[in-house]
């Protein structure tokens, strides 16, 4: 028979079968024990594998056993509870609903950890093909929502909360929201729709039609952030990025040529200007940071000007911010380079001839005969 301290207040349910011993506190303890010493000892082992993991050039098994570190503890403690309440002589709907709570602790523990690790395989899947230190997180949030909503259905199914009537409203609710946030939702699947094309990546350099510039820094659920070149953030919406022209400099490959204009005199020696001007950029391409090692210098002579020959000196960059460094260089080496070497370099020259205002009315003499 179950004594009243048995009796669960207000309700008249007993909590027990039977009356409980020293000895099913004794193994229940020592079960919970167990548990946590269990807990313990696999959060070392797992601490000791991070360490090992983080030594490998793959970042992916450093986020698998991050996870397993909270996952394993947890499962452990969960195990010992549950295998306590075994040893009590609770009554069946008592005994029920406590593994009940205890495995719906299990299952928020491993959706919101199977939903951080899902993320991050993304977040890192994502940046092994970028090869940038950028990020998209538009992925990283869908991936997380989607792994989230998954574990709350099956926990509800677990609890025995029928989910179909739940989705059902969802889905009437959900056309609600849509028209209610048209906007919104054009920005998401418009950001989704330059991810998943490729055509801008995060790290990569563009220019819109519009005439904002800079490098990706990330495409999120609801606009484009693009860092400029004097270290501010634009603020695109995917739907506007996705609408406009878009020029990309690193794509289908981040390198890019450089023009260089330049001049020289008439009475310069062309074949000397073209030999000393690829020496100097073929010793820029190779001793300035940015430049393309490997890269032929070429120069074209192209246009007769008023007063010099006009050609245009063709270097090569790696990536799109390296060209200013590398036009800098080569201008003041080959400047200097032909000052040495005797070559001109002309400047505009206008004879200027000023009349008197009042010349044209004075009465021109006339000669004796």
């Amino acid at each position: 028979m179950a004594n009243a301290s048995d009796i669960v207040p207000g309700t008249g349910l007993t909590l027990l079968d039977q009356p409980l011993t020293v000895r099913d506190m004794i193994v229940a303890g020592v079960a919970v024990a167990a548990g946590v010493m269990a807990g313990l000892l696999l959060r070392v082992v797992l601490r000791w594998l991070g360490e090992r993991a983080s030594r490998t050039k793959w970042s992916g098994d450093d986020i698998i056993v991050d996870a397993l570190r909270t996952v394993v503890p947890w499962a452990a403690l969960v195990a010992g509870l549950a295998t306590a309440a075994a040893t009590l002589p609770l009554t069946r709907s008592v005994g029920h609903t406590v593994n009940q709570v205890l495995l719906a602790v299990l299952i928020l523990v491993a959706t919101t950890t199977a939903a951080r690790v899902i993320a991050d395989l993304v977040r890192t899947l994502a940046l092994s093909r970028s090869g940038v230190a950028g990020s998209a997180t538009i992925f990283v949030n869908i991936t997380r929502v989607a792994v989230l909503a998954v574990g709350l259905m099956v926990l509800l199914q677990t609890l025995g909360v029928s989910v179909a009537p739940l989705l059902t409203a969802l889905g009437v609710g959900g056309l609600a929201v849509a028209l209610a946030l048209q906007d919104t939702l054009a920005n998401l699947f418009a950001g989704v729709h330059i991810l998943a094309s490729r055509t801008v990546q995060p790290g990569e350099y563009i220019r819109l039609g519009s005439g904002e510039e800079g490098y990706v820094v990330d495409i999120n659920w609801r606009n484009t952030v693009v860092r400029t070149l004097s270290d501010n953030l634009v603020i695109i919406p995917n739907a506007k990025l996705a609408g406009t022209i878009t020029t990309n400099y690193q794509q289908p490959e981040q390198q890019m040529s450089i023009l260089v204009q330049a001049k020289v005199g008439y009475g310069s020696d062309l074949d000397h200007v073209e030999r000393v001007t690829i020496e100097v950029a073929k010793k820029v391409m190779t001793e300035v940071s940015g430049g393309v090692a490997e890269h032929d210098p070429a120069v074209r002579f192209h246009t007769f000007g008023d007063f010099s020959i006009n050609f245009t000196v063709i270097l090569r960059a790696g990536e799109f911010s390296d060209q200013y460094v590398v036009k800098h260089e080569f201008i003041r080496r080959l400047h200097q380079r032909y000052r040495a070497e005797g070559i001109e370099i002309p400047v505009p020259m206008r004879n200027v001839v000023l009349h008197h205002p009042d010349e044209a009315r004075l009465p021109r003499q006339r000669t004796a005969r």
